[in-house]
């Protein structure tokens, strides 16, 4: 028998990245999870991931620290300073988080030999977000067959963003389909001590909005 091949998918918890790992498993990929502990304010979101890696019963599951709440520079890591009025990107963007996460993603699938690097980028985010837009991810993809030993003596990375063309409503939808449960999942930038989601910040609008449309109640807590 073939084994199946490896994909390294960035795992954060949230609707995105979880229908990610699930779109892999059913590519019929061996599923390899990276999370990070990069300085966010937002710990619910790593427990979150285990939570999910261990529902998709993935291959793997690691939790890599990166210290960007040193650089500053996005409210997603406590800095206050950010103001982000009159510009079309979001306060809550961090600098690079995505070129450093899918850095560290590339190094653990040359050691793996992953054939895949999957990470949860989207219509919705590119808007907003640089580093998810469609040109973004084939440009990293071009520069990591470039950039390892792995990729040139042969073999070749695909770096997928296989959500980024969906809406938010399409993306539950297809996980609904894959089997996932989006009651594992957190998306609120700003959650209580309990991790109930506020309801009012960018990401839980949109995720709202997504089973709104989807024509589904959303299953994780809410705080009053």
């Amino acid at each position: 028998m073939t084994a199946a091949p490896r994909a390294v998918v960035l795992l954060s918890g949230g609707v995105d990245s979880t229908t990610t790992a699930a779109v892999a498993r059913a590519y019929g990929c061996e599923v390899h999870t990276l999370s990070f502990r990069y300085g966010q304010t937002l710990a619910v979101e790593l427990e979150r991931a285990a939570r999910v890696a261990e529902a998709l019963q993935v291959a793997s599951h690691r939790v890599v620290p990166v210290d960007l709440a040193s650089l500053g520079g996005s409210r997603l890591v406590g800095d206050a300073h950010v103001d982000a009025r009159g510009s079309a990107i979001p306060a809550t963007y961090v600098p690079a988080r995505n070129t450093v996460f899918l850095s560290i993603g590339l190094a653990w699938a040359e050691v793996l030999g992953a054939r895949f690097l999957m990470f949860g980028a989207n219509a919705v985010d590119y808007s907003g977000y640089p580093d998810c837009r469609p040109e973004y991810v084939a440009a990293f993809e071009e520069m990591a067959n470039l950039a390892t030993r792995f990729t040139t003596e042969g073999d070749r990375l695909h770096v997928l963003a296989p959500l980024v063309d969906l809406s938010k409503a399409d993306i539950i939808r297809l996980g609904l389909a894959l089997g996932v449960d989006y009651g594992l999942t957190h998306s609120c930038y700003f959650p209580d001590p309990q991790g109930r989601a506020c309801g009012a910040c960018d990401s839980c609008r949109i995720r709202l909005r997504g089973f709104a449309e989807a024509g589904l109640p959303d299953p994780v807590a809410y705080r009053p």
